[in-house]
């Protein structure tokens, strides 16, 4: 698993409630950020009272007040732990392994391949589907699909840099230093994926293959093909696979717009090294955000499902009774039985297709921290800072910080501004804010609407490209 995997935990705490946690409209670390305790990021003080004395007390108050925008994930108290579950270059999940080798020649590179479709054309006739009245429903999406879910295999070089002094021989001899180990080795391991055209594109997580120096793709008839990344998105920790070969099975794409919990799902993939594992459940929630199960550095909606999601299904997908594809497995709660999370097919789609077409996504971002304003936080704020801060707004998206030359800075948006409208629509949580930045377009201008010491105000901010740095 990739150091991209996120492991959000901390050590349970009896009868606490959970915290509401900050959110970043911008989801990936931007240069001079650090990460906060509420998977945010916070940038440095401008010195003036609100800027300064904001943050703090927002913290606090999160700390001691429970509801708003974050959700209990579960019946029991304490927080939880929410893990990506690739079996890739394992760092936080204890039930991965890793297999190492000495270092070996790199693979030569691939010739890109034209983009092909993501989707079936409209009014293409479909094969016969499996009906849920069928007591063998699960059977048969399963023969229909499986041939299409494969094994990806991603390997990365790690280089171990120690100080010149430590590899002397007279160093290590007079020291009793062993003798130096190779000085780079190769990290394994796998995820999911499914075929997506017959000439040999495939889906799977961004974090199953970030970093990798070499993928490979075994298929269920157990061909081994070299694969190429034509580009990843690890904002939506989504990734295209391309490898050379015709004639290849596909998938059935649904549409998970239509999805509602309580309906039979299927989940194919090669949990902890079992190929072609197969585990049934239901869709238990839809539109669940990512603060709403602690990935805010995420920026995607996801489908949740009590079907059996382990470490290395990452990337495989997710079937409806009739076996189509409505979602793309992606991550689980630690710890915890039954809380499975799954990327909606749709949004797969949408950026898949970027991605194929130019190896890569851009996202518009405003560039501010902010939290949901609830009653208890506006009370909160007002106490602990003794009144010196006062928010008059009853409700809306409470900004903490400012991102330093962001389109929210260049625009005036200021620490302490509630949010209330973005292009006239109306906005009370922090991921309305999101989805609303995230439909429109780079360079686009939206109008913002702000209450600042109980005036209106109305803003103009163009949107910028989210500034993604890559994690190692």
């Amino acid at each position: 698993m990739s150091s991209r995997q996120r492991n959000i935990e901390s050590r349970p705490e009896p009868q606490e409630r959970k915290p509401r946690r900050l959110q970043l409209d911008g989801t990936e670390k931007t240069p001079g950020s650090k990460r906060n305790g509420f998977g945010g990021y916070f940038f440095g003080n401008t010195g003036n009272l609100v800027e300064t004395n904001l943050e703090g007390l927002v913290r606090k108050s999160l700390s001691d007040k429970a509801g708003g925008d974050r959700r209990r994930l579960s019946g029991t108290v304490g927080r939880k732990a929410l893990t990506l579950i690739s079996g890739v270059l394992c760092v936080s999940l204890s039930s991965c392994t890793t297999i190492t080798e000495p270092f070996r020649q790199s693979q030569a590179q691939q010739t890109p391949v034209a983009p092909s479709p993501v989707a079936p054309t409209p009014g293409t006739p479909r094969a016969a589907l499996p009906s849920v009245s069928d007591p063998n429903f699960v059977v048969a999406a399963v023969q229909k699909v499986g041939p299409a879910v494969v094994r990806i295999n991603a390997s990365r070089t790690v280089r171990r840099q120690l100080p010149e002094a430590f590899e002397d021989p007279l160093f290590r001899r007079f020291f009793g230093v062993p003798e130096a180990q190779p000085r780079e080795r190769i990290v394994r391991g796998t995820g999911s994926g499914f075929i997506i055209s017959a000439n040999g594109q495939i889906l799977t997580n961004a974090h199953v293959v970030n970093g990798a120096d070499r993928v490979s793709v075994t298929l269920k008839d157990g061909r081994t093909l070299e694969g190429k990344v034509l580009g990843e998105d690890p904002v939506t920790d989504i990734a295209v696979i391309q490898v050379q070969s015709n004639n290849l099975p596909v998938v059935e794409i649904g549409n998970s717009d239509e999805l509602q919990p309580g309906e039979w799902v299927i989940a194919i993939g090669n949990p902890l090294g079992l190929d072609n594992t197969v585990t049934a459940g239901i869709v238990s929630a839809t539109d669940r955000s990512a603060s709403d199960i602690g990935v805010t550095d995420k920026r995607i909606g996801f489908i949740q499902t009590d079907a059996a999601i382990n470490p290395g299904n990452s990337g495989g997908p997710l079937l409806n009774s009739r076996g189509e594809v409505i979602g793309m497995n992606t991550a689980i709660i630690q710890g915890a039985q039954g809380l499975g999370f799954s990327i909606p097919i749709n949004a797969v789609q949408r950026i898949s297709k970027q991605l194929i077409a130019t190896g890569s996504v851009q996202h518009p971002y405003l560039g501010v921290q902010m939290v949901t304003l609830t009653p208890e936080i506006r009370q909160q704020l007002e106490v602990e800072s003794q009144g010196q801060i006062q928010i008059p707004a009853e409700s809306g998206v409470l900004v903490v910080r400012v991102v330093p030359n962001s389109p929210a800075a260049a625009a005036g948006i200021r620490s302490g501004d509630v949010i209330q409208s973005i292009n006239n629509q109306p906005v009370s949580k922090t991921d309305q804010v999101q989805q609303i930045v995230e439909q429109s377009s780079v360079g686009t201008q939206v109008s913002v609407q702000v209450q600042r010491n109980g005036k209106t105000a109305q803003l103009s901010v163009k949107l910028a490209n989210l500034p993604v740095q890559q994690e190692g």
